[in-house]
């Protein structure tokens, strides 16, 4: 199972392998807009789910997500893509209760082993989730892929979207950044085994336990980051809600080592340069922000943590750190300072 590497496979790793929010942003604007008065949340505000009513104490939540290989070992590579995708549904308060698994394989090259392994992580962070596995799909392909499509269950009234912010809410992240450096530095021979660990620990960890406690404290708004990068999951979570934001670069909480991989340009995820140039458009660093930290917030994130926003009186019952708070302002404009 170790002959061929499985990020050596993979043009881009993990999150790092979406399209540029600058080019999918107006493909999904163009779309038709659904009129279904039980269409809780669609993909007007670019939320983490889509939510659908059933009745008025009961709404579905759904969601699917996958990507190339971020790392070399298949099981742990299963573990954090079903730990991706399962995050998007704690994102809006829910519960995920069921998934099917997505995957692109070819068994040519890397055998059925491989695959098995795969599964077995994504099963296993499922379960751990008290959620149940279903069924799936699986296609022939030289770049292997997997993922999960995956149903929770929500409370109408208890749906936590990306959009209700209030001015003067503290932003608090639960999860440190720099996963898309980390898996980066890896392909390149960068990274010691070290921080891989400690970056899987972190892409492995659900936020099943910081959604309950955003839950208790009142969460206004929640996303989580992935591939977009703080900056950019937080320019959606203020454009949703009519609001600017100011970002704490120093506060922002990173990965073991992923500062020090930062201050090589090898290190930088093509995402993560995506994401930069995107950024510009709608973000501003004050003179005293260094570089790797302007990296790290525009890093190329895979299964990161939940970014909420709440009164800041209640910050502290959060298992995450403050980095910021949202102000009024443009909308969707942060200040890095």
């Amino acid at each position: 199972m170790t002959a061929v590497k499985l990020t050596s496979l993979s043009h881009g790793a993990g999150c790092a392998c979406k399209v540029p929010a600058s080019l999918l942003g107006p493909l999904v604007r163009a779309l038709p807009r659904p009129d279904d008065p039980d269409l809780l949340v669609g993909v007007s505000t670019s939320d983490d789910a889509g939510v659908y009513r059933l009745r008025d104490d009961l709404a579905l939540v759904q969601t699917a997500d996958f990507f190339t290989p971020i790392v070399d070992d298949p099981y742990d590579f299963g573990r954090i893509a079903a730990t991706n995708a399962l995050s998007d549904v704690y994102a809006m308060g829910g519960r995920p209760v069921s998934a099917l698994n997505l995957v692109a394989w070819s068994v040519e090259k890397l055998g059925s082993e491989m695959l098995g392994e795969v599964l077995r992580g994504g099963h296993d962070a499922v379960s751990a989730a008290g959620a149940v596995i279903i069924g799936g799909h699986t296609i022939d392909d030289p770049e292997p892929k997997y993922g999960l499509a995956v149903t929770g269950l929500v409370e109408p009234d208890e749906l936590i979207t990306n959009a209700g912010g209030c001015a003067g809410d503290a932003l608090v992240l639960t999860k440190p950044l720099g996963a898309g450096a980390v898996t980066t530095s890896l392909k390149k021979g960068l990274a010691s085994e070290a921080v891989l660990e400690a970056a899987v620990e972190v892409m492995t960890e659900l936020n099943d336990e910081a959604a309950d406690a955003a839950r208790a404290a009142g969460a206004h708004a929640m996303t989580d980051v992935t591939g977009f990068g703080l900056l950019g999951h937080l320019h959606e979570l203020t454009l949703a809600g009519g609001l600017a934001a100011v970002v704490e670069a120093d506060a922002v909480p990173a990965i073991a080592g992923a500062l020090e991989l930062l201050t090589d340009d090898r290190a930088i995820a093509g995402g993560s340069r995506n994401n930069r140039r995107y950024a510009e458009e709608f973000a501003t660093f004050e003179a005293g922000v260094d570089e790797v930290r302007r990296r790290l917030v525009t890093d190329a994130m895979t299964s990161g943590g939940l970014l909420v926003a709440l009164d800041a009186a209640r910050a502290g019952e959060l298992p995450g750190v403050m980095i910021g708070r949202l102000v009024e302002g443009e909308p969707g404009t942060i200040r890095v300072v």
